[in-house]
């Protein structure tokens, strides 16, 4: 179950100790952090967190954190490639052995409410091109790599509202990449068109998987996805890895995440 599950940016931020908690009293086999939900990076919370997680029995497989590459100045995307460093070597302190990467976006529509509206279409900067972006992107990822191998931590790269909202520039920066230390973290609601057309595109070569839920309608949007035909998917794909819970509906979060589980774990049974 990731953390983002019981807090979604728009009310006070709801702390992971009591998350881990939740996870271990329903049955979650591990809780994925997302990095701004963290209250700070100092070692006893860190440490803390890390032996909650461990005396419940519960992994810490992904570590979610924000990022943006696209950027033409290279001066700002140095700052993102030395915050995604910073948060690599966060995960090995805490012992995780993913962390969640962002591709970034054009900035274009300000209001992350409004790129929601047109499903991430958000036009180039006047004067570039996607290609640009993609350049940036791969450019910057592996400026991280040799951290990531030294710590022992994958990237895995979301398809997430922006420049990889396209699945096909998302496939293109990671063939571009190249690298065993760049995998996929294939989302299963951030798609504008066909989910399941998205989904089946990426499960070959998904590292990692987030499965959104919408109970009570969805914060941006609602989707009424069918987890047994995307656990078919994956299984045909040969994915074996974490299937990740993001509750994005606004339920209450202890209900939904409950109601969340019970699904995935009849799909994925």
């Amino acid at each position: 179950m990731s953390t983002y599950s019981f807090w979604h940016f728009k009310t006070e931020r709801y702390s992971i100790e009591k998350v881990i908690e939740h996870a271990a009293a329903i049955g979650f086999d591990g809780v994925e952090i997302l990095h701004r939900q963290m209250v700070d990076e100092s070692p006893a919370y860190v440490t803390k967190l890390k032996r909650m997680a461990f005396e419940r029995g519960l992994a810490l497989p992904m570590l979610s954190i924000h990022q943006d590459f696209v950027f033409p100045e290279a001066a700002e995307r140095d700052k993102m490639i030395a915050h995604t460093v910073g948060c690599v070597e966060l995960a090995a302190r805490l012992g995780i052995p993913c962390v969640r990467l962002n591709s970034g976006r054009w900035k274009t529509i300000k209001s992350f409410d409004d790129l929601m509206k047109v499903k991430g279409d958000e036009p180039a900067i006047a004067g570039y091109t996607e290609q640009n972006a993609i350049d940036w992107c791969v450019e910057s990822i592996r400026k991280c790599l040799p951290v990531c191998e030294r710590e022992g931590i994958t990237l895995a790269l979301e398809n997430h509202w922006g420049l990889t909202t396209n699945i096909e520039t998302l496939l293109k920066i990671h063939k571009a990449v190249a690298s065993p230390w760049l995998g996929i973290n294939m989302d299963t609601g951030n798609y504008p068109g066909d989910p399941y057309a998205g989904i089946t595109k990426l499960a070959p070569q998904a590292t990692i998987v987030q499965a959104k839920t919408y109970y009570g309608g969805g914060e941006w949007y609602t989707l009424d996805l069918d987890y047994p035909r995307i656990a078919k998917i994956l299984k045909s794909a040969g994915f074996k890895g974490w299937v990740s819970l993001e509750m994005e509906g606004k339920a209450d979060p202890l209900g939904a995440v409950q109601k969340s589980y019970d699904v995935l774990r009849k799909a994925f049974a």
